[in-house]
């Protein structure tokens, strides 16, 4: 699927110099130092880097659940970092998927998709589930509709939270290391379902993703712009083969030799 930018010609998401540290004095620590960032319009950009180079707080940020310190975060162009913004406003238009599934354990899957249409959106009962169905059957859990969570293996909750996220029309979808938690012989399942929506869409719409991930291969296929992330800054970014392939700098390449 190409990548195309907004109408106006600017990236649906834009990060501009955005930096965030948490603690205070001696015990402060920087964990994004002036990050920029580029997120076309049905692109998908993968964000690789070891543990605690900042890729969940980059995600977070992005969807407003951090502060910025500094800098800016465009959506469309309007700075949504700015705390006059309306958060609520602003997380309508953006899903995040998170490490933990993060299903509401008392309710079925169907509810569980159909709780932010109805509660926050007033969408109707009827009109919910019956779009909350179509997005289960697009994941491949239609015949899960009416069990609990705990009834589900992992790839199957996590394919529910996914449908949970998507049932909204968002226009940015936030992957936040959504195999971490898997078992490996899950991991699969869930991937082919991002190549799905990334090859196809949702609903006849460009699914644009902005991914956090140690999954490398996943990376090589499916993203547009692999940026590999050090100690909160930017230090390579390109193409899967020119970062995963062809590194130019070498805390990439010693980042890429450890996961051999």
């Amino acid at each position: 699927m190409t990548s195309r930018t907004t109408v106006d010609g600017t990236p649906l998401l834009a990060l501009r110099g955005v930096r965030k540290s948490f603690g205070t004095g001696a015990d402060r620590k920087v964990v994004l130092d002036g990050v920029d960032l580029d997120v076309d319009e049905g692109s998908c950009v993968v964000v690789v880097g070891s543990s605690g180079s900042g890729k969940s707080t980059l995600l977070r940020v992005v969807d407003l659940l951090e502060e910025v310190d500094d800098g800016q975060v465009l959506l469309d162009g309007e700075d949504v970092a700015d705390p006059w913004v309306d958060a609520d406003a602003v997380r309508a238009r953006l899903a995040m998927v998170f490490q933990q599934y993060n299903l509401f354990p008392h309710l079925r899957v169907l509810d569980n998709v159909t709780l932010a249409p109805r509660v926050v959106h007033r969408v109707p009962r009827a009109e919910a589930e019956a779009a909350a169905m179509a997005m289960l059957e697009r994941v491949g859990l239609a015949d899960k509709a009416r069990a609990y969570p705990d009834q589900l293996s992992g790839g199957q909750q996590q394919r529910a939270a996914i449908a949970r996220a998507l049932v909204n029309g968002p226009e940015l979808l936030l992957l936040d290391e959504v195999t971490s938690a898997l078992d490996p012989e899950l991991v699969g399942e869930v991937l082919d379902l991002l190549l799905s929506l990334r090859s196809d869409g949702v609903a006849g719409r460009p699914t644009t993703m902005l991914v956090a991930t140690h999954e490398m291969g996943f990376a090589r296929e499916v993203a547009d712009e692999v940026v590999f992330l050090h100690a909160g800054r930017v230090h390579e970014r390109g193409t899967p083969e020119q970062v995963l392939s062809q590194p130019q700098q070498e805390r990439t390449r010693e980042f890429l030799r450890r996961l051999r």
